[in-house]
């Protein structure tokens, strides 16, 4: 008998799931579409590959995109001077949950972003 160790388990990578969510700091080159247009690229690219890719970028797309309307809606209300606590909430609360998304992602672990309207619903089986 050998006491050699059994081989390790092999880790999944969570490259792609992480990267779903992060992507949304595009928002920081191409500022009010970056926060969507990063994710959808990844998930464009990767969602016919990996079960897993489609769920996050599913998730982080319908979170950019709520998160995009929260803004707009923001902005009239700067007119009275509210809108700019408003905005920094928005903007802190969307910086906070994309962060709290990818470090779940990185732990293997969907995580259903709050105030989320699902505009990209997961597919009916037939």
């Amino acid at each position: 008998m050998s006491d050699a160790a059994p081989p390790p388990v092999p880790i999944r990578d969570r490259t792609w799931p992480v990267l779903c969510h992060l992507a949304a700091f595009a928002y920081f080159v191409l500022p009010a579409l970056g926060c969507i247009v990063g994710p959808l690229v990844v998930w464009l690219a990767r969602r016919d590959l990996d079960a897993e890719v489609r769920e996050h970028g599913r998730e982080a797309l319908n979170f950019n995109i709520s998160f995009l309307i929260w803004h707009v809606v923001c902005v009239p209300f700067v007119l009275i001077l509210i809108g700019y606590v408003m905005l920094a909430v928005v903007a802190v609360t969307w910086f906070v949950l994309v962060i709290v998304a990818a470090v779940k992602a990185s732990d293997g672990v969907l995580f259903r972003y709050p105030f989320t309207i699902r505009f990209l619903d997961a597919p009916r089986a037939a």
